[in-house]
């Protein structure tokens, strides 16, 4: 004769596991105690409501085995979203901003640009491009010097020049130097600004439009007597903090440093 103790332990072992099922909106099971067919709606404080063909709601515990589907018993669980994949996040430059980024080893290339301003304008909008893409940029403190610059940076294929200049219009002093270079490797670039401050939309610095300097007047502190700025120094300050992103700059100006990164980011030709 066997013991109680036994046969339960028999019992459990063929007892068969039943089968457990996320709760999602829209399934449809059985409550087989009253014979109520209808489909999941929702799961609140351990129970889950179920509603009819007809729209009406019933709500019925979350118990093991509770319930049939398709004819089987099954153990209802609550129903967990699959999570949603992070956002996108966007640089300031409108690009998708790499998760994780590591700076890329430098290339040879680099992109030259007039003063310590215009590189910061371009770190600032741009810094997550040019890290990506391994771009140095550096400052020439004024195009007078860009043909010696160039000869001494010795170009080539690999090697190539992007060089971003300010006031780049018709028969100005910037345009006749830059007519002197001849060279594949190099793109000069530019917009028609008289500075770089110029070229920051005058809302993103709290200003209806940028002043008329003077001729003769030094055209920063020009701008920053009529603003009452103080010093350039002061007012770059005030220009650099109003820019967030592409959105903050004008038209020329975004457009000319775009084809620089693409030019000096290009795959050198093999011969």
């Amino acid at each position: 004769m066997r013991s109680h103790s036994y046969d339960d332990v028999l019992a459990g072992r063929r007892r068969k596991k039943v089968l457990e099922v996320p709760a999602e909106p829209g399934l449809v099971v059985e409550d087989p105690a009253s014979g109520y067919c209808g489909a999941v709606v929702k799961i609140e404080y351990g129970n889950v409501v179920l509603e009819d063909a007809k729209g009406r709601h019933r709500v019925f515990p979350l118990v093991p085995a509770g319930f049939l589907l398709e004819g089987k018993p099954v153990t209802l669980v609550p129903h967990r979203a699959p999570a949603k994949a992070p956002a996108r996040q966007i640089s300031a430059s409108g690009s998708v901003r790499v998760a994780g980024l590591k700076a890329r080893v430098a290339r040879d290339s680099r992109i030259w640009v007039e003063g310590k301003h215009d590189a910061e304008l371009v770190e600032r909008v741009w810094g997550h491009d040019l890290r990506v893409e391994g771009v140095v940029v550096e400052p020439l403190d004024g195009v007078d010097v860009l043909a010696d610059r160039i000869a001494e940076f010795g170009t080539g294929p690999a090697r190539r020049l992007g060089v971003l200049v300010d006031h780049l219009v018709p028969g100005s002093k910037e345009s006749r130097l830059v007519e002197a270079v001849h060279d594949e490797n190099v793109l000069v670039t530019g917009h028609p600004y008289i500075d770089v401050w110029e070229a920051v939309r005058p809302e993103a610095v709290g200003i209806a439009a940028w002043p008329k300097v003077p001729r003769g007047t030094e055209w920063k502190q020009g701008i920053c007597d009529a603003l009452g700025w103080g010093q350039p120094f002061e007012g770059w300050q005030r220009v650099l903090s109003g820019v967030r992103s592409f959105r903050d700059l004008e038209t020329p100006l975004i457009g000319a440093v775009e084809r620089l990164i693409d030019f000096v980011t290009e795959p050198a030709e093999e011969g």
